[in-house]
This record gives structure tokens, sequence and C-alpha cells, in this order.
């Protein structure tokens, strides 16, 4: 079996993780004991890009007791947690193409490692996988083994919704974001705790009394006002959607333009899925 690690001395550490993440996540649990008598996934082959960190690894371990043949890769170079990727390999027999910090070509070569499964179905997040995939099936024609696949971002289901306009989505996907348990509950409460999380552990700032400007106000973009209005920032949100602007205004918040903003801004969140949100000026 092949796979590309960072190092595979990590896997026990690893699999701490993903044992301890397990003991949080009832629902795939639930899923594991359940599909792993009937196994209805045996025989097909599955290929996901997801961030691997130890919640997904549960993932991986809830499809593979269900009779899948996976391959795993990252969707996000900086978010791979080397000690996971490892564990998955060395003791779930993963065909897995993940290392923190790989550069852009790298990153792509896991990519098409993984999808050298030949895959049935694809789990994707922000659609990188859909897409590589897609270019192969340009080459080769668009006739192969693949059923289907899912989208789990928003910026991703932009991404192939434009495809599908263009004629250019050959297989269905499953939009994934569209679900309300992801929308309403992952992009809101998840994303608004674990994005103000990863500031505080990368820059050590006390949020209090921060003048916070959060550049989007759609499900993820409030989420992060609400968690740091909560942990005592004042928020300034800035909106191209006059009624998104105008949801953030009765929820309480400042609204205002990036160039005001930018004026008195202490910390900036972009929660758009779009380039170019902040840029230099004159």
């Amino acid at each position: 079996m092949e796979f590309r690690v960072k190092d595979v001395s990590l896997a026990d550490q690893g699999k701490r993780r993903i044992d301890w993440a397990e003991a949080h996540m009832p629902v795939l649990v639930s899923l594991k004991k359940k599909y792993g008598q009937t196994q209805p996934l045996k025989g097909i082959r599955v290929a996901g890009c997801l961030h691997v960190t130890k919640e997904t690894g549960v993932l991986v371990r809830t499809l593979k007791a269900a009779g899948a043949e996976i391959s795993w890769c990252g969707c996000n170079p900086l978010s791979t947690q080397d000690d996971v990727a490892a564990s998955l390999a060395v003791h779930e027999g993963i065909a897995v193409f993940a290392s923190r910090g790989v550069s852009t070509k790298e990153y792509y070569d896991d990519i098409h490692s993984a999808m050298s499964l030949n895959p049935h179905v694809t789990i994707d997040d922000g659609a990188d996988l859909t897409v590589e995939m897609h270019k192969a099936l340009d080459k080769n024609g668009i006739a192969g083994p693949i059923y289907g696949g899912t989208e789990e971002t928003t910026t991703g289901v932009v991404r192939l919704r434009a495809m599908q306009k263009a004629g250019r989505l050959f297989y269905p996907i499953m939009a994934v974001n569209d679900a309300e348990t992801k929308h309403d509950f992952d992009n809101v409460y998840g994303t608004g705790q674990s994005a103000l999380d990863g500031i505080v552990r990368a820059t050590n700032v006390l949020l209090s009394g921060k003048n916070v400007v959060v550049a989007g106000y759609g499900h993820v973009g409030k989420g992060i006002a609400r968690r740091a209005a909560g942990m005592g920032s004042n928020v300034i949100v800035t909106e191209v959607d006059p009624i998104a602007a105008l949801k953030a205004k009765l929820d309480g918040f400042s609204v205002s333009t990036m160039s005001e903003a930018s004026a008195v801004g202490d910390i900036f969140i972009t929660a758009t899925g779009c380039k170019d949100v902040i840029v230099a000026e004159d």
C-alpha cells in the first residue's frame, strides 16, 4: 500500500488523538457500528480530499468499517496534522498523501496520487479534487467508474455550480454545505469558534476591547461576529450585499466599508470566499 506522509514515527501519537476524537463523535461511532456488520460500501473506492485532522480520521475509520477502499489527501497544506496522517497510513492501512507545509506542486501531486485509486466516489472540501478529476476526465473522455461526489464548503459549491452552468460538470455532486446542519450549525457555531481559537492560539492576543473587522456576513461571518462580540470585541462588519449588511446592523454590529474599517481595525477576518477583499491602497 502506497502512502506519503511526513513522519511515520508519529503514528502512535496520531492514533491517540483519533481515539480521543472518536470518543466525542457519537454519530459516526454509531454509523461505524451499524455498517461495520453489513459493509454496504464493500467494493466501492472512495477518494477524499479534506483537512487531515483527528476528526476526519474518525470519518476515515467509519468509511473503512463500512467496507470502502480509501485514498486520502489534504485539502489545505496548512491544516494537515502529520501525526494523524501517519496513523491513518500505519494503523488503518489507508493510502494517504498529506503533509503539513507542502508546496503547491506537492499539494497537487498528493491530489493526483489520491486520484490514482480510480475512485467511484469523491469527498471534497474546496473542489480541488473534483476539478482535477474533471481535468482527467477531459483528457480520457467522460466514461469511467465515477458515480458521484460530495462538496463540503460554500467556496467549493460555488466553483462546481459554475462548472455545472457551463456544462462542464460530468458527474453529480451532493452539496453538503446546503444541508441545514452544515450551514446553520457547523458554519455559524463551529467555524465561528474555531476561527477565533486559531487567532488566539497563533497570536495570544486579548480580544476584549479590540476592534475586530469581519468581512462578510453570511453564516460564517455571522458566527465569527457573534463569538468575537461575546469575547468583548468591538465588531465592525463589512458587506457588499445590502440585505446581509442590514442583518448585521439589526444584530447590533457596526457596518462600514473596508476602506473606513481599515483605519480603525485591530484584527481583520475575511469570511467571503473571495480574494482581494483586503488590498493595498495608495
